[in-house]
C-alpha cells in the first residue's frame, strides 16, 4: 500500500485500517475489476473508508466530485484574476479595483464570502486540485499497464471540536506489497 504523504509505515498498517473481512472482500473485489478493464473510463473504482462508521463504500471515478464535492471556492473567476494581477505586480487594492471593473464589486463580495465560509467550514484537503491531481495519478497508474493500484479516501474525521482532520488518499497495491502507512486511526 503506497501512502499520499511519505512517512515511513509500519508493515499490518492496512489490517488495521480495513479490520472486517466484508471490507476486504470489496477491496478485492475492486481490483478484480481493475484488472479486467482494457482501457481507462468514469466508471472505474474509487473506495471510500468512513473510519468511525467502518463503512467502505465503491464509487465510480465520474461519480466521485458529486459523492464527495471538491472544495472549488480558490478557484473562484474574481479570485484567481486577482491573484494574476497581484503576481504581475500591480498593487492589491489597484488588482481589486481592476476585478471590480470586470466582474462588479457584488460579484467580487460574493467570491470572498465562498472563499471564507469555505475557510471556516474546512475542506479536510479536498480542493480541486487535490481531486484533479487523484485523476491524473488514477489515469497514469492505470496506463501504465502492469497491476494497477487501486485509490482508498480515507475521510476525515473530528480531531477535536470544530477541528476535522484532512481526508488522505491511499494506494493499494494488487499484490499487497510495496510500503504500508502508519494508520493509527481509531475513532475517539
Amino acid at each position: 500500500m503506497l501512502s499520499s504523504d511519505a512517512r515511513p509505515v509500519p508493515a499490518g498498517a492496512a489490517e488495521e485500517l480495513l479490520p472486517l473481512e466484508k471490507h476486504w472482500h470489496q477491496v478485492r473485489r475492486a481490483q478484480e475489476e481493475l484488472r479486467h478493464c482494457d482501457q481507462w473510463h468514469g466508471g472505474l473504482p474509487v473506495l471510500l473508508l468512513e473510519r468511525c462508521w467502518l463503512r467502505l463504500s465503491r464509487v465510480a471515478v465520474e461519480e466521485l466530485a458529486q459523492r464527495l464535492p471538491p472544495d472549488c471556492s480558490q478557484e473562484a473567476p474574481e479570485l484567481r484574476r486577482y491573484r494574476e494581477l497581484v503576481a504581475d505586480g500591480l498593487p492589491p487594492l489597484e488588482a481589486e479595483r481592476l476585478c471590480w471593473e470586470d466582474f462588479g464589486a457584488e460579484a467580487c463580495r460574493e467570491a470572498l464570502l465562498r472563499l471564507w465560509a469555505a475557510q471556516e467550514r474546512g475542506n479536510q484537503g479536498w480542493t480541486l486540485e487535490t481531486y484533479l491531481g487523484l485523476l491524473q495519478e488514477y489515469r497514469r497508474r492505470f496506463c501504465q499497464g502492469g497491476g494497477r493500484s487501486l485509490p482508498l479516501l480515507v475521510l476525515a474525521r473530528r480531531e477535536a471540536p470544530g477541528r476535522l482532520s484532512r481526508h488522505r488518499l491511499l494506494w493499494l497495491d494488487p499484490d499487497g506489497s510495496g510500503p504500508r502507512t502508519s494508520m493509527r486511526d481509531t475513532c475517539p
